[in-house]
Order: C-alpha cells, then sequence, then structure tokens
C-alpha cells in the first residue's frame, strides 16, 4: 500500500506545460480544474499566459483563451460557467471591440 502511494505522490509531483513557458505540478493542475469555470485549464499549452481571460471571470487564470477571434466567441458563450460572467466578458470586448459592437446592434 505504501509503495502504491508514493508512486501517485511521484505522478503528482511531475511538471506539466498548462500554457506557453509555463509549467505546474500536475497536483496544482488537478485543483485548479477542480474550481468552477477552470475544467478545461491546461488544455491550451500553446497560447500565451497574457491571452487568458479566466482570471478576469474568478476562474483558473489558464481558461477561457482568447488568443483568436473564434476563442473569443467561444468565449462568450462558455461565460455563464465562470463564478463572474461578466468578467469574461469584459476581457473579450477590451480585446475584439467588434464583438461587443455586434451585440449592442442586436440589441437595439
Amino acid at each position: 500500500m505504501a509503495k502504491k502511494k508514493a508512486i501517485t505522490e511521484a505522478k503528482k509531483s511531475r511538471k506539466t506545460t498548462v500554457a506557453k513557458g509555463v509549467k505546474l505540478t500536475r497536483g496544482t493542475l488537478e485543483d485548479i480544474q477542480k474550481k468552477p469555470g477552470s475544467s478545461s485549464a491546461g488544455r491550451y499549452k500553446k497560447v500565451n499566459p497574457k491571452d487568458f481571460a479566466g482570471a478576469a471571470g474568478g476562474a483558473s487564470k489558464y481558461s477561457f483563451p482568447i488568443n483568436t477571434l473564434a476563442r473569443g466567441r467561444n468565449a462568450l458563450a462558455r461565460a455563464h460557467n465562470a463564478p463572474n460572467p461578466e468578467g469574461i466578458r469584459n476581457a473579450v470586448y477590451k480585446r475584439y471591440p467588434s464583438l461587443k459592437k455586434r451585440v449592442m446592434k442586436r440589441k437595439k
């Protein structure tokens, strides 16, 4: 039993890439993924850490990537899963003002 526990601890101490240039231990990554709205944290390994909107919405800072217009739209569609959806929306609209114009046009 002790050997199995030691193997599990060794696996958790290995580092994995969560964003471009950012490595975290697996245990830390698992804890981050348990936060509301953060289940996809660690899946965007080639995205720059500045290109995430998760921290603005109360989710993990490595969730809700907005590095492209398509991912920005996707973040808007999934913002309701974050603890503070308005923070995600504000980050996306700051980066892509054209999306905000589009929303404002629909509301008229």
